[in-house]
């Protein structure tokens, strides 16, 4: 009976769900997004501008550039971040030469010369320095009581954010439009040499770093999701500051850009405030539409890599469609049947047989393509070769036997406390909104929940006989051991 009451309460939530959040949207003649989320829990606004150029909007050989530009848009503008801006600029162009001799000696073969050249880049930096103003759209931000600033760059997009007291968030409109308008790219070249140690940090040191990239470049043959977001080693490398220069000319611009505000503030004063901001920028350059596809899978592929340091794991990864395909909301139900302590996953490999220590599976939306994972952390003892049957025996469940109508509401239940709970952080809204946006539509997300209570138990089990195939899983296997 409880669960019964839980989910008829649950139901008209979903029904309510969309209703709930008076979102207003208007696009700016130059092409820019704005989405306003008027909520006045709490007397701040969550800020974010996102621009729609990440990883897959990369062209071979420059792979990692929006990853760097998300560094360098940080080092100022004109007015930001400088005391003598004709004096900088001066630097600057010296800068360029000089990085220009260091490269063509370098094609040359000449690594002597080019590290002379180098040198001389890096004493005009420190000359450059007395005319920065280290971090100061940072300082900025966090003297107007700004929390949670930060930015990030996925295939996607690259976003910047922060969360500030609805009196300030003219400040952020101001900042940002400078950096859409004025950025200078300062230190490019040090800056560089921190992205590629951030690299060898995260990836080329760490066991399970390598591993998930190689297989990403796995499952995607075609598509440019299998490029790493941080971009290749060489590539990093190669990039040159007259190349990012002209990625950000051409594409941080209103056309590429979603603004979205989430919090404590009025939606007419707070668009004529965008609007005398951002009204007036040149809308920039679209890019050209991705037509790349992954031609379809005609097997099994496997990746298995040995490290002494490694930790025993399995991930079993099937490529799904495009976010707006209706299968995912069933998928979204598979992976409540199998994911969590309450999984059938979890029961069986970590309390049942004891054969790991931890076990996901997760439906992960995407533009383009999705992909549904499963991954298991075995115990040190554990045959992966067993547990890998197991995983296919549970999923050979769900094609076979339909879920019941009681496992099927817990789930929905669960995924719908789930969603409303994240509905109370401003700072998860506006992110969402974002992305819901890159992928076509924000109302998608405020969709989901009516779609998700429309799904059954046949449209489970139809969904996991088109999926969860042999012949369209990748599978990469992290094992300790000896090189081989």
């Amino acid at each position: 009976m409880r669960l019964k009451i839980l989910s008829i309460l649950l139901l008209a939530s979903a029904a309510l769900f969309a209703a709930e959040f008076p979102i207003h949207k208007e696009v700016l003649g130059n092409g820019m997004t704005v989405l306003l989320y008027p909520n006045k829990q709490a007397p701040t606004v969550s800020c974010r501008l996102f621009y729609v150029t990440g990883s897959v909007n990369e062209v071979p050989g420059m792979s990692g550039l929006a990853h760097i530009l998300e560094h360098e848009l940080f080092k100022g503008t004109k007015k930001v971040g400088v005391t003598d801006f004709e004096k900088d600029s001066v630097l600057m162009a010296q800068e360029d030469s000089v990085m220009a001799l260091s490269r063509s000696a370098a094609l040359a073969g000449d690594s002597v010369l080019a590290k002379k050249f180098r040198a001389e880049y890096d004493s005009l930096v420190e000359v450059e320095r007395q005319y920065m103003v280290k971090e100061e759209i940072w300082s900025a931000y966090q003297q107007a009581g700004g929390t949670g600033l930060n930015a990030f760059t996925t295939d996607l997009a690259t976003a910047y954010f922060v969360t500030l007291p609805k009196n300030r968030i003219e400040l952020f409109l101001y900042l940002e439009a400078d950096r859409m308008q004025n950025a200078i790219l300062r230190e490019f070249y040090s800056e560089r040499d921190v992205v590629r140690e951030e690299r060898r940090m995260r990836y080329d040191d760490r066991p399970t770093g390598r591993y998930m990239e190689t297989l990403n470049g796995i499952i995607y043959e075609a598509f440019p999701y299998r490029v790493p977001t941080i971009g290749w080693p060489a590539d990093i490398m190669n990039l040159t500051r007259e190349q990012a220069a002209e990625h950000y000319r051409k594409y941080y611009k209103p056309r590429n850009s979603i603004l979205v505000l989430a919090g404590d503030l009025d939606t007419l004063e707070t668009m004529q405030l965008v609007k005398k901001y951002f009204a007036n920028i040149p809308a920039g350059e679209a890019f050209a539409p991705l037509t790349v596809k992954d031609p379809e899978q005609v097997g099994e592929k496997r990746l298995t890599v040995y490290r002494q340091d490694a930790p025993n794991r399995i991930d079993m990864i099937f490529k799904t469609p495009g976010i707006g395909d209706e299968s995912l909301y069933a998928l979204d139900i598979a992976e409540g049947v199998l994911n969590g302590r309450s999984g059938r996953l979890y029961k069986k490999l970590v309390e049942e047989k004891k054969l790991a220590v931890s076990v996901r599976a997760g439906n992960s939306v995407n533009k383009y393509m999705s992909e549904f994972a499963i991954s298991v952390s075995l115990r040190p003892d554990a045959n992966p070769d067993t547990v890998e049957a197991i995983v296919w025996e549970e999923l050979e469940k769900l094609k076979k036997e339909p879920v019941s109508e009681r496992e099927l509401q817990k789930v929905k239940n669960r995924s719908m406390m789930s969603l409303i709970e994240s509905f109370l952080d401003m700072e998860n809204v506006a992110t969402q909104l974002a992305f819901y946006e890159i992928f076509g539509d924000y109302r998608l997300l405020l969709d989901w929940p009516k779609k998700l209570e429309s799904v059954t138990p046949e449209a489970v089990q139809d969904v996991a006989q088109k999926t969860f195939k042999h012949k369209g899983v990748t599978v990469g296997r992290l094992l300790k051991g000896e090189e081989r």
